[in-house]
């Protein structure tokens, strides 16, 4: 029996490792943890494996880490 398709609403739960994430729960894309923003999965490039946090692109990036650098998952 084939599982169907996902759509294209679910949020994927992911475990961030350093170079790369493991998916814990299939989805199409997941929340950056600055701007709130869909990020799909085909297009993650940044994350904080100490937070487990995604982010949208290296700027958001910066500034979530500069906001509350002390922050820890």
């Amino acid at each position: 029996m084939q599982t169907p398709p996902l759509p294209r609403e679910i949020e994927a739960r992911v475990y961030y490792r350093h170079g790369a994430f493991d998916i814990v729960f299939p989805g199409s894309y997941v929340t950056c943890a600055v701007t709130g923003q869909r990020i799909p999965l085909e297009r993650l490039r940044y994350w904080s494996v100490d937070r487990q946090e995604a982010y949208a692109d290296a700027v958001v990036a910066t500034r979530g880490l500069v906001a509350d650098p002390v922050k820890r998952a």
